[in-house]
């Protein structure tokens, strides 16, 4: 996959930093941030078939390379 948008990078970590956020709640503390990690998630997703439809690439693909990049650079 060629160049992967900013925006897709930065979309995705905001996510990924709300899934993270999950760890060690319950009760409605999780139920609130289970909520804000799906609106995150949504949003990313949508941008990801956006961009995919813009520039004729993989839906699939595109979202493979983004968390692969957002996840390779956290783990570095």
């Amino acid at each position: 996959m060629a160049d992967i948008p900013d925006e897709l990078i930065k979309l995705e970590r905001s996510a990924e930093e709300a899934r993270a956020k999950l760890a060690g709640l319950d009760g409605e503390a999780y139920e609130a941030q289970w909520e804000r990690w799906r609106e995150a998630a949504v949003v990313f997703q949508a941008a990801v078939t956006a961009a995919a439809v813009e520039s004729g690439t993989s839906r699939v693909e595109l979202e493979m390379s983004v968390k692969k990049a957002v996840r390779h650079a956290a783990a570095a």
